[in-house]
């Protein structure tokens, strides 16, 4: 027996696009929980169903541990997560079902369960934790056991369902940390390593871990949802990354690095010493991270260099200024250009993240974004179309036009889920012909940390594909003029065939 059993309910097997691409880590926030309740004495254990169909799998750990409490925690600094995918809405509606009956307290913590705590209620969840959540979850299990001898409507970050008045019921919200170094390192030992090396070693030849260096976001990008952090940003010290960075290659044999930040690199004072500390180590490994064009400074990127980094991902969203300005983004487009070139000079890959279908962006706009695409040749593109989450100025404005699908199913679904000025199709077709176009540039390089995307159908070819993809575009984009709605889904085949 147990006193928490953690997992989470983010599930490869069910993204098909990410079973494809294979490019699995380990869910670090569920570690950093484990952790901490470790740390302060609790007997822990991990159903990880990263690599592996949940169903069974968590019965059985159930059955096993016969836990006290459980906690489906979700690894909040895992982007896919963050998208609250509806297919591990569903996962994570049957595991709740199935712990029922097993007589543990159950709680849950994550981006779709802060914005849908009824649900999550109702579907049998004690209660969820709120916003920032290791903390919370610490203090709630001391309650739940009596080793603390508080009531739970005295613990900051919770909701439940109050029997006694009938209602929903939440605590004042709980202050997010400061310093990030109070916490332990994740219990990765809980983590099956050899798994993920494996995964890692026959897609790619190489094995990747990941970490963070710091939590939140103090940009506001209007379409951007933060229902764990806000608005605030917190960085761990240069110091105990670094120590981090050491420990991963030493401890676990990782070759390469994932940071999971939401931004990398905020402030270049940090940056600088952080490479001093990883020199200083001898810890550089091979790192990728996200970060803003406008951050991607030369002194900045000359530090990244030389404490290992070697790709960088920007929002960069559109070529158009108009749209950029529309998403409060706050960058201008020359901005773009003038990063990639600082990332070149530095050997470091340049790779944008793009977003078609944001509110008002015409054919012109994407045109724009399309020549900017080509006159800055990044290394890689990630394709999307706008994603009204709740809690953002742009669900607000188009709230009213969302039917009944809210979320994608999965990471490869890429629908309009309210009105814009192309079909879901159009925006398909535009991601793969833009795609191959990119990776057609690319055919004859090679890098030792490239990892392509194989769930394409130019994977092999991407030359080949090009003319024919953009034709597919270009009908797409005149039938959509052209005819109404209604019409399309006929006239998509056609002009596709």
């Amino acid at each position: 027996m147990v006193d928490v059993l953690l997992t989470h309910s983010y599930h490869l097997c069910y993204d098909r696009k990410q079973v494809h691409k294979m490019q699995p880590y380990p869910p670090l926030g569920t570690l950093y929980a484990a952790a901490l309740l470790r740390q302060r004495g609790f007997t822990v254990a991990l159903f990880d169903s990263m690599l592996e169909p949940p169903e069974q799998g968590f019965a059985e750990a159930v059955a096993r541990t016969r836990p006290k409490v459980i906690a489906i925690y979700e690894d909040n600094f895992n982007f896919l997560s963050k998208m609250c995918l509806s297919r591990m809405r569903e996962v994570a509606f049957a595991m709740l079902e199935g712990a029922r009956s097993c007589g543990s307290k159950i709680v849950v913590n994550g981006s779709d369960a802060t914005d849908h705590v009824l649900e999550y209620l109702e579907r049998g969840a004690d209660y969820v934790l709120l916003g920032e959540a290791e903390w919370t979850l610490l203090e709630l299990t001391e309650s739940l056991m009596s080793r603390s001898g508080r009531d739970a409507k005295q613990i900051a970050g919770l909701a439940y369902w109050d029997r006694r008045n009938d209602s929903l019921a939440r605590t004042p919200a709980r202050p997010l940390m400061r310093n990030l170094d109070l916490l332990p390192c994740p219990a990765r030992d809980l983590v099956d390593i050899e798994r993920y090396r494996n995964a890692w070693k026959q897609a790619h030849g190489f094995f990747s871990l990941n970490l963070v260096a710091s939590r939140g976001c103090p940009y506001r990008c209007n379409w951007c949802a933060k229902p764990i952090y806000g608005d605030s940003f917190h960085a761990r010290s240069p110091e105990s990354v670094a120590e981090e960075m050491r420990q991963l290659r030493e401890e676990f044999g990782a070759e390469h690095l994932w940071f999971a930040d939401d931004l990398f690199g905020i402030q270049n004072r940090w940056v600088e010493e952080f490479a001093g500390k990883v020199e200083q180590r001898r810890a550089a490994l091979p790192f990728k991270m996200q970060s803003r064009v406008d951050l991607m400074r030369e002194e900045t990127v000359a530090a990244l260099a030389r404490a290992g980094c070697t790709e960088v991902w920007m929002g960069v969203e559109s070529g158009s200024q108009k749209i950029l300005d529309a998403m409060e983004k706050g960058i201008r487009v020359e901005q773009i250009a003038d990063a990639r070139e600082n990332l070149r000079q530095n050997g470091i890959r340049a790779c944008f993240f793009l977003q078609f279908g944001y509110p008002g962006e015409t054919w012109g706009d994407i045109q724009e974004t399309i020549q900017l695409v080509r006159d800055t040749r990044p290394d890689d593109i990630g394709v999307s179309v706008s994603y009204p989450l709740p809690g953002t100025r742009f669900h607000e404005r188009v709230r009213e036009q969302l039917g009944k699908k809210t979320n994608w199913e999965d990471s490869d679904d890429l629908s309009m889920m309210f009105k814009g000025a192309y079909t879901s199709e159009f925006y398909r077709a535009l991601r793969d012909a833009l795609h191959a176009e990119v990776e057609s540039w690319n055919e004859r390089r090679t890098w030792a940390y490239s990892v392509r995307d194989r769930s394409r159908p130019y994977a092999d070819d991407a030359s080949a594909c090009v003319p024919a993809l953009w034709r597919t575009v270009e009908q797409l984009e005149m039938t959509c003029r052209n005819h109404d709605a209604t019409q399309l889904p006929v006239l998509v085949c056609s002009a596709a065939d």
